[in-house]
């Protein structure tokens, strides 16, 4: 596993990937995907980018819904869409799951997804960061998969409850009723693949952009986490 400094000061025991977005225009972070093409290129309309944009995926591009390939073949092509790698990818580079028409460019571009993208006071990750520990505590597995790191999945209390940065935490992994918009933490993951939507979150205005999703999978309304921000 590569060891990178992080843009925090920390060093870091995962794949990480700095980023400079002073010469870019409009920058965006995009929830879970999960192989919802029609969303995807539905969501990639809506947002218009430019030759200076960029948009910036919380990872889980891949699984459950039915165009997993088509949707690694639209981001990896373009030099505006970057994504971060999320709990599915690792399963299909770990040989938990597999996709039948995965290639090779697919399979390199997989492996050369870094675990975090970060730019000055923000942090992109698919899971999430325990509020408790530094950066530099935590593992590649940690903030892929970060949830509730003191209770109980999906039964909470959730990482970005309590968080408080320094830096500003944009994640997916958990599904929500409804993009969160905290201070210190940004959750994207509203169900696309589930009858949701996908949502993409505008730094430099602070707002979002949804679009629906299909229902290719079925899931528990149990499933979907419904915070009171009032």
């Amino acid at each position: 596993m590569t060891t990178g400094t992080s843009a925090f000061g920390d060093t870091v025991s995962f794949d990480h990937r700095h980023i400079d977005l002073e010469n870019r225009d409009d920058v965006y972070v995009v929830g879970d995907v999960h192989g919802c093409l029609d969303a995807l290129e539905a969501l990639l309309e809506t947002l218009d980018l430019s030759g200076t944009d960029l948009a910036v995926f919380v990872g889980d591009l891949v699984r459950k819904g039915p165009e997993s390939e088509a949707v690694l073949d639209r981001i990896r092509r373009s030099p505006r869409l970057l994504s971060v790698r999320g709990n599915n990818e690792r399963k299909l580079l770990e040989g938990e799951a597999s996709l039948p028409a995965l290639d090779a460019a697919d399979s390199r571009y997989l492996q050369s997804l870094p675990t975090a993208i970060s730019w000055d006071g923000g942090l992109v990750v698919h899971g999430g960061i325990d509020p408790n520990r530094p950066l530099a505590a935590h593992s590649a597995e940690d903030v892929l998969t970060m949830r509730s790191p003191d209770g109980d999945g999906y039964d909470g209390p959730f990482w970005f409850e309590t968080y408080e940065g320094p830096p500003r935490v944009f994640f997916g992994h958990t599904v929500l009723d409804a993009p969160i918009d905290r201070e210190w933490a940004v959750g994207l993951d509203t169900g696309c693949v589930y009858g949701g939507t996908l949502t993409a979150y505008d730094v430099r205005r602070d707002r979002f952009h949804s679009v629906a999703g299909a229902d290719h999978v079925e899931r528990s309304s149990e499933k979907f986490v419904t915070l009171d921000d009032s």
